[in-house]
């Protein structure tokens, strides 16, 4: 299930590197698939809301994928300290570029 997610995320993520837009729309619905189902699959994965955070906050708005950005940030710090070291650190480092996700600290 974790390969899946991060298949997705990758998906979604080389669907703004393909210059065709039948492609780049057909990668970011079989990428947001992958993810919305991992995630479905596991609820209580802070990592893969975290992955979907990245994505909703640099998704463009005509692909309108941006309805969970307030929930997976909540789900992320509420989360946070129970999460391994380095997922800690990817989510500090993060934070601090992020809109949303004001920074954390480990």
């Amino acid at each position: 299930n974790e390969k899946e997610a991060y298949e997705g995320a990758l998906l979604m993520k080389k669907s703004g590197l393909v210059s065709k837009a039948k492609e780049k729309v057909s990668l970011f619905k079989t990428g947001r698939l992958k993810l919305e189902s991992s995630i479905k699959k596991e609820t209580n994965n802070t990592e893969f809301y975290f992955l979907r955070l990245i994505i909703q906050e640099h998704a463009p708005k005509v692909v309108k994928y941006n309805n969970d950005i307030e929930s997976d940030s909540l789900q992320i710090r509420t989360n946070y300290k129970n999460l391994p070291p380095v997922v800690q650190q990817a989510i500090s480092d993060y934070s601090k570029k992020s809109k949303v996700l004001k920074p954390l600290q480990p």
